[in-house]
């Protein structure tokens, strides 16, 4: 693998001590860590854009990291990258909601809507969205794995929705994008018992997509990045809309929903070039524009 460059960066201070990260094959331009930065954008070379979560120890998603990651979701979704991945710390991905922010149903009515309108966001970014899963991913933090379109998880991953243990339930679709992971008996039993679920087991319910060794886990996840980016970023976000779409519809408006945006892929350069590459020198020869 080459070392992966970032070329734009931007933060939002917030007061919460800076988390460190993992960042093998991340090569830095300049050395201009904020202390104070919870959540981090970096642009890297092939078209990528990294989003960290970095909010103290425990990585809590308090009002300011969700905020956040609402606005750098639209900004990705107005000028897309190629490819994203959503990653926290190496010991916690994040750790849930921020329980100092918690209240009475006025307090809760204003944190649901908060992370669903940032996670729905990033949900929503017409591109392929990896999650990249080392150690803790609780309560908010599953929820935000779960709005990625990917996740691949560390063999020291932990997942979960203990919200229960507090006397409340799942606020930030946890309740909705695990049991359309998992299936709804397994997404009640989860919430219900509040228990972790270790990678191993992730993986075989479909919790976690991939499972690599922690030191193999940001190399995989740039070279999947990197293979997505190669690729013709239009007809994957059709495909992307269509399956998105198409899960909240009946079988027979779904397929009309693949007819209209494969009809869609051909009015774009990329499947002019995607053909006639096939034909003079076969399948996966093709360079694409994007456009």
């Amino acid at each position: 693998m080459g070392s992966y460059r970032p070329t734009d960066r931007r933060r939002l201070p917030a007061g919460a001590p800076h988390l460190i990260s993992g960042c093998r094959g991340l090569a830095p331009v300049g050395k201009t860590v904020a202390m104070d930065t919870v959540v981090e954008l970096d642009h890297l070379d092939g078209g990528i854009a990294l989003i960290t979560l970095a909010n103290g120890k425990v990585n809590a998603l308090s009002g300011a990291v969700v905020a956040r990651i609402g606005e750098i979701a639209a900004e990705l979704t107005a000028n897309p990258p190629k490819v994203v991945v959503v990653t926290g710390g190496p010991k916690i991905f994040a750790a849930g909601a921020d329980i100092s922010e918690f209240g009475g149903p006025d307090e809760a009515a204003g944190i649901t809507e908060r992370i669903h309108v940032a996670l729905d966001a990033l949900a929503a970014i017409p591109r392929f969205v990896i999650a990249e899963v080392s150690g803790y991913a609780l309560g908010g933090g599953c929820e935000l794995a779960l709005a990625c379109d990917y996740r691949i998880a560390s063999e020291r991953a932990v997942f979960g929705q203990p919200e229960v243990l507090l006397g409340t339930i799942p606020g930030g679709g946890g309740t909705q994008r695990l049991a359309r992971a998992v299936g709804a008996s397994r997404a009640k039993e989860i919430s219900i018992t509040g228990r972790q679920v270790k990678a191993e087991e992730a993986l075989r319910i479909g919790l976690a997509d991939e499972v690599v060794p922690s030191e193999g886990l940001r190399d995989r996840t740039m070279e999947l990045a990197t293979e997505v980016a190669r690729g013709a970023t239009i007809a994957q976000a059709l495909a992307k809309a269509a399956i998105d779409r198409g899960l909240s519809m009946s079988l027979a408006d779904g397929l009309m929903v693949e007819r209209e945006l494969f009809v869609e892929s051909f009015r774009t350069e990329d499947s002019q070039i995607g053909v006639r590459s096939f034909l003079e020198n076969g399948p996966g020869k093709a360079e694409f524009l994007g456009k």
